[in-house]
């Protein structure tokens, strides 16, 4: 079955319709205290280790101990001074192994050598001065072995999946990726006025045409609450299902790591385009919303009306995180779909095939039993 890829190939001398940096780096490189050949990232050890001779090499201590939360408005003002640079459309990297230029699309910043597998990363793509560094890194815990045992359970628990696609299963090359989210803190203080609405019957009508009718008891709510959200996590990169990727939280935050540039050895990682203002403002969706299921249980009954919703906002924090996944693509019948995977707890969300012949015998057995009650009902 061809692979489709999540992210365009590197290809060698590409240059149609993108604009090249002009500065050709190498490829940052982890090498073996014993054999010289280049480390990788083991899940299963959490250290480097060399794939060839076997040897275990322990990370670099970090710079920073601790990971540092930003004030949101002063990161706002660092990008404002400096303009906010864009990474190139394509970057060209020497592999330092076989001396072949391999080019980097988009933000994509570590991947490995398309001529001889050496892992690659652009060099200190995550530290540029002109743009908002990675405060921390949450290491790849499950691997790929487990990842893939996971999707075949998704797959075997899919309702209404073709029956071929069943048999099938999901066949494509998994490719393991750091992605870039932002993460938010606030301490959020809401006033809320509204209506409580309590409900209650009535019997209407005399003889056949009795009946019993519900109606709502509305009264006046209103009060204030103050609430702290903790990292509220955000996406920064496009071209994914972002329900998907929301569907896979929660992540461990817990165990995100100062970071360091050898946790991304032997994986992909990509750097965020999405701008930090703009993640902001669907964290701050999120954050609405989930204040807005806290109005209506504080106002309680059965039903609710909202007519006022206040929310001041303080002291917002952010950081920059990259987190690992698991990512997929297969094709089933001239379709492409995508999978992934929560590289820290296993879980799978995917777009799958549908059997519409199942959901409309579904439908129809269902319009068939409500039928076949109503008659009994009557009767």
């Amino acid at each position: 079955m061809p692979e489709e890829s999540l992210y365009p190939p590197f290809e060698e001398g590409r240059t149609d319709r993108a604009q090249v940096s002009p500065e050709k780096g190498r490829g940052r490189l982890f090498p073996c205290e014993q054999c010289g050949a280049d480390l990788v990232f083991s899940i299963g050890v959490q250290q480097l280790k060399c794939e060839f001779c076997g040897h275990e090499q322990a990370l670099p201590t970090t710079e920073s101990p601790e990971i540092v939360e930003h004030d949101y408005r002063e990161r706002l003002e660092w990008l404002n001074e400096r303009k906010q640079v864009t990474l190139p459309d394509q970057y060209e990297v020497s592999c330092s192994n076989c001396g072949a230029t391999v080019s980097f699309h988009g933000t994509l910043t570590s991947s490995h050598c398309a001529y001889c597998a050496t892992p690659l990363q652009r060099d200190q793509a995550h530290r540029s001065p002109e743009r908002l560094s990675v405060d921390g890194v949450l290491p790849f815990l499950v691997e790929q072995p487990r990842a893939q045992a996971n999707l075949r359970a998704w797959v075997k628990s899919l309702w209404f999946a073709p029956n071929a696609f069943l048999k099938q299963g999901v066949e494509g090359k998994f490719q393991g990726v750091y992605l870039p989210f932002f993460t938010f803190d606030s301490l959020t203080f809401t006033r809320y006025s509204g209506q409580r609405g309590d409900h209650y019957t009535v019997v209407v009508g005399t003889g056949k045409e009795q009946r019993v009718e519900t109606r709502v008891r509305w009264s006046s709510a209103s009060g204030s609450f103050q609430r702290f959200f903790d990292d509220t996590l955000v996406l920064a990169a496009q071209g994914m299902n972002r329900d998907l990727m929301h569907a896979l939280e929660p992540w461990p935050l817990g165990k995100v790591r100062p970071f360091q540039e050898s946790y991304l050895a032997g994986f992909a990682a990509r750097t965020y385009d999405l701008e930090l203002p703009t993640c902001f403002d669907e964290a701050k969706a999120r954050i609405e919303a989930a204040l807005t299921a806290q109005v209506r249980a504080e106002i309680g009954g059965d039903t609710q009306r909202i007519d006022a919703l206040d929310v001041r906002w303080s002291g917002i924090t952010c950081k920059h995180v990259l987190l690992p996944a698991w990512l997929l693509s297969y094709r089933y019948k001239d379709h492409v779909y995508q999978v992934f995977i929560n590289a820290t707890t296993g879980e799978v969300q995917g777009e799958r095939p549908w059997s519409w012949v199942k959901i409309t015998f579904a439908v129809l057995l269902g319009l068939t039993a409500a039928g076949a009650a109503a008659l009994a009902f009557q009767s």
